[in-house]
C-alpha cells in the first residue's frame, strides 16, 4: 500500500475521534495590539483597556475573532502528526464557522480537534474535514467552533 493509501486507511479508523487538544497560549494585551496594528483593526473594544473597562459589557478588551482564529494554525502543529510521505498540508476553508464567546485579554485558549471526514481527492491529495474548537481557559463555552477542511498532499508516486 503507497503512502497516501494508507494515510486515508488511518484516516478513516479515526473519524468521529478526537485527534488532539494542542497546549495553552497566552492571549494578551500585547498580542491584541500587534495583531489590531498588523490588520488595521484598531477598534477600542480590543485597543483600549481603558475605556473597554468603562463601556464594554466584557468588562475589559477583547482578542480580534481572527486573532483568535489566527492561533489554529498554531494548534495543528500540536496535534497532527503528518502521515508519511506528505509534502505540504494546504489551508482549504471552512464549512461552518461561529464565534461563541469573546476572549478577554489575558485568557489562554487551545485547540481541540475531532476528525469530521476525509476524502481521496488525486493520486497526491486528501482533503480532511476537522471540527476545531478553541477553547477558553475556565470558561464552559468556547470562543469560536469551526468545520476546517485542510488539504493534506503527498509526494507523487
Amino acid at each position: 500500500m503507497n503512502d497516501i493509501d494508507q494515510a486515508l486507511a488511518g484516516y478513516r479508523a479515526q473519524i468521529t475521534q478526537e485527534i488532539g487538544v494542542s497546549n495553552w497560549i497566552l492571549v494578551d494585551q500585547a498580542m491584541i495590539d500587534a495583531f489590531g496594528a498588523i490588520t488595521h483593526d484598531d477598534q477600542w473594544i480590543h485597543s483600549d483597556p481603558t475605556r473597554a473597562a468603562a463601556q464594554s459589557p466584557f468588562g475589559g478588551t477583547i482578542a480580534h475573532g481572527f486573532l483568535t482564529l489566527s492561533l489554529a494554525s498554531r494548534f495543528v502543529y500540536d496535534c497532527f502528526t503528518p502521515p508519511r510521505g506528505q509534502v505540504m498540508g494546504i489551508n482549504y476553508g471552512f464549512e461552518k464557522l461561529r464565534f461563541l464567546a469573546p476572549v478577554p485579554a489575558g485568557a489562554r485558549v487551545r485547540g481541540r480537534f475531532v476528525l469530521n471526514k476525509v476524502d481521496k481527492r488525486s493520486d497526491t491529495a486528501i482533503l480532511r474535514e476537522t471540527r476545531m474548537t478553541i477553547e477558553i481557559e475556565g470558561q464552559e463555552k468556547p470562543a469560536l467552533v469551526a468545520d476546517w477542511l485542510g488539504m493534506v498532499v503527498f509526494e507523487p508516486g
